[in-house]
């Protein structure tokens, strides 16, 4: 079904989310299929049919098993999550006092659109990014770096904080988090299956067959078939991981238009973060939940986010921005050369010809004042007592 708008294009890919989210679980449990398939097969000699028999069984009584730990991965992940996070990530909450410009422009986006405002951190790194992550209301937090707050300027950094607060508003943090749970569930299991069968130097067959309904000769395809399901499962919950990832950033660019109602910001704070997003302790994980991933997958097939041109793209085409294309930085903890469009560099004011005006200074980001104001405000006029063109005062 097609959906047209913002709100019908948030609830057809919850929709989609929810259905992918589904399919990952039954990845989990073709994962258990293969393992039992894997397990009679390096057990004794047999016929494929009489394997493939045999596994279902064990998965029929496996299945509760595999359930039961897969929600009590999701549990523990659900309580711990954050803690996890922010070990690695460094990230801290800081409140109104400690950084009042970034804590205000959240706090008047919430108030805007009645959002209860998630937890505000903030990570010392030169990386330009931002993430959400949490799995309810108590739990939303956006993280935010320092290099981030450092070079860009307040409507990109209320972009950027829209961009994050549409994540949580559309329920994308909750449904990333689940799948990057499931999928780490995935690889862990098929990561240990494959190290297991590798001690066990591929043996298969070490038992002969006691009974002559077995039959013989089905093993290497029975194994070839475990292995086979083993890899599409991780391959498929990687790759419906990234298009998850992939889908919900358009979404959140648009939404963060919506709140701000600016959409050059938001395109300018893509060209200062596009290549400058690189967190270097963070896991593949968090990088995905980033605003940008410059992590790139191969062949664009397990990218997580649509590059930078095509985000811009689509917000000149339907939010009406203007792109200035890339935009230079200068490096990390340098200060920008002095100068600017009208000849003047920053703590000063110049005349046509490039010459400091005498008496007039200005702190750099500030605007040009004199040093004294033109009037003392009490004191005796400056041309007191010479006559006007009028002859002299009365």
């Amino acid at each position: 079904m097609a959906a047209y708008g913002l709100y019908t294009h948030i609830q057809s890919n919850k929709r989609r989310s929810i259905a992918l989210l589904i399919g990952l679980f039954l990845l989990v449990y073709i994962l258990v299929y293969a393992g039992a398939l894997a397990a009679e097969s390096l057990s004794y000699q047999a016929s494929l049919e009489y394997l493939l028999r045999r596994a279902w069984l064990d998965f029929l009584a496996a299945a509760p098993w595999a359930t039961v730990g897969t929600a009590v991965w999701i549990v523990i992940a659900y309580y711990f999550h954050q803690s996890m996070i922010d070990a690695i990530t460094g990230g801290e909450e800081v409140t109104r006092q400690e950084q009042p410009r970034l804590y205000n422009l959240l706090e008047n986006l919430c108030i805007s659109r009645g959002i209860t405002m998630p937890k505000l951190k903030v990570m010392e790194s030169d990386a330009l990014n931002a993430f959400a992550s949490g799995m309810n209301e108590k739990q939303y937090s956006i993280t935010v770096t320092t290099g981030l707050l450092e070079r860009l300027d307040d409507p990109e950094v209320e972009a950027v904080l829209g961009h994050e607060l549409t994540h949580i508003r559309n329920g994308d943090v909750r449904m990333m988090v689940i799948a990057v749970i499931i999928a780490g569930a995935i690889g862990f299991f098929a990561e240990l299956f494959f190290r297991l069968w590798f001690n066990t130097g591929f043996g298969m067959g070490r038992r002969s067959s006691s009974s002559e309904d077995r039959g013989r000769g089905g093993n290497a395809i029975a194994i070839v078939i475990a292995v086979a399901l083993i890899v599409l499962a991780w391959l498929l919950s990687v790759m419906i991981r990234f298009a998850l990832s992939r889908s919900r950033e358009l979404l959140a660019d648009a939404g963060s238009v919506e709140l701000t109602k600016n959409p050059d910001a938001m395109i300018s704070a893509l060209r200062k973060i596009e290549g400058r997003g690189e967190i270097e302790r963070a896991t593949s994980a968090i990088m995905e939940m980033c605003v940008d991933n410059p992590r790139e997958g191969f062949a664009d097939l397990f990218a997580t986010h649509p590059s930078v041109d095509a985000r811009v793209a689509a917000l000149i085409k339907f939010a009406g921005g203007h792109d200035p294309g890339p935009i230079a930085l200068p490096p990390p903890g340098e200060a920008p050369e002095p100068g600017g469009p009208w000849g003047a560099g920053a703590g000063h004011a110049a005349d046509q010809s490039g010459a400091p005006v005498p008496g007039y200074s200005a702190a750099p980001g500030k605007p040009f004042l004199p040093e004294r104001p033109p009037v003392e405000l009490g004191g005796e006029p400056p041309d007191a007592g010479r006559p006007g063109p009028w002859g002299g005062s009365r």
